[in-house]
């Protein structure tokens, strides 16, 4: 795309509030503090989505605080399918870019993706009129300066990238410690000039979290299997003296195919404690013995 973006990227959908995704409440009051803090910091790529509850609002009230989106971040949004009815088209996607602007108090977004096109089929997607031509028109009348796609099948993101018509392409939950799917996206972005971003290095929660205390992956309950070879993870890094997250957020980072790697806050202080996760000292012993956990 051009657009100069930091190695971790801030995912924005628990700011919104979504508690039936993620198990917990944000209030405005904390997810405005957050924000805050996230545009006085050093990470300055944002991550957000039409359907990520009040994402879009509660960062359109302090972006106006500011008077703008402050100069050097990159905000990138999604646009999505009508969350009540399911409606997927070609005009469904001008309303929801329409609805970005006007929440963020922007004239221009800079990286809008057609996202979880699992929702319909690629054909349907791609049709004269459809989700992708409205978003290029949006393109071409300048709503939108960058196109990218965010999905989950890799089959199907493979489809969207072949294409050649997206910049960017986001995989979600289906790259970490625990999941290795997209493992062969990436070179497919790669060889399609594409720039790989991956969502979600935690699995949704339990790579931080630990399951012991969040058994679910991928916002649903977790596999026994899974269960028992995040635990095995957590034991060999306790060895270590080395965070579980910390190897989780690093598995992705050290990758030099993904561009960005997107992490979900929703306090304020999880921006400094990132930044710790990405900096600690991780043996080599160490990775060689998760890969030994996963391959077994």
């Amino acid at each position: 795309t051009g657009l100069q973006v930091t190695s971790l990227s801030i995912g924005c959908a628990p700011l919104g509030n979504m508690s039936e995704t993620f198990t917990y409440e944000v209030s405005e009051g904390q997810a405005l503090e957050t924000i805050r803090a996230i545009f006085a910091g050093p990470i300055t790529f944002l991550d957000t989505a039409a359907s990520y509850g009040e994402s879009e609002k509660r960062l359109g009230l302090v972006i106006r605080e500011l008077g703008g989106l402050p100069s050097g971040f990159v905000l990138a949004t999604k646009a999505d399918r009508d969350m009540q009815t399911g409606e997927f088209t070609g005009a469904q996607m001008r309303r929801s870019v329409e609805r970005s602007l006007r929440l963020l108090g922007l004239d221009q977004l800079p990286l809008v993706y057609l996202h979880d096109p699992e929702n319909i089929s690629f054909a349907e997607a791609m049709q004269s009129g459809g989700p992708v031509e409205a978003l290029i028109q949006c393109q071409k009348e300048g709503l939108i300066v960058h196109l990218g796609v965010a999905g989950g099948p890799i089959d199907l993101m493979t489809q969207f990238v072949e294409t050649e018509l997206f910049e960017a392409a986001i995989s979600h939950n289906r790259y970490t410690l625990l999941n290795r799917e997209a493992e062969p996206f990436w070179d497919v972005c790669q060889r399609h000039n594409v720039a790989a971003v991956n969502a979600a290095p935690y699995g949704s929660g339990m790579l931080a979290k630990g399951p012991g205390a969040y058994p679910r992956y991928m916002y649903g309950e977790a596999p026994e299997a899974m269960l028992r070879q995040a635990q095995q993870m957590e034991a060999a890094c306790a060895r270590y003296d080395v965070p579980l997250a910390a190897a989780a957020l690093q598995f992705s980072l050290r990758n030099p195919r993904i561009v960005s790697t997107v992490i979900g806050i929703s306090r304020a202080e999880r921006l400094a404690a990132t930044a710790a996760l990405a900096a600690q000292q991780i043996p080599e012993e160490l990775w060689q013995e998760l890969e030994t956990i996963f391959q077994s």
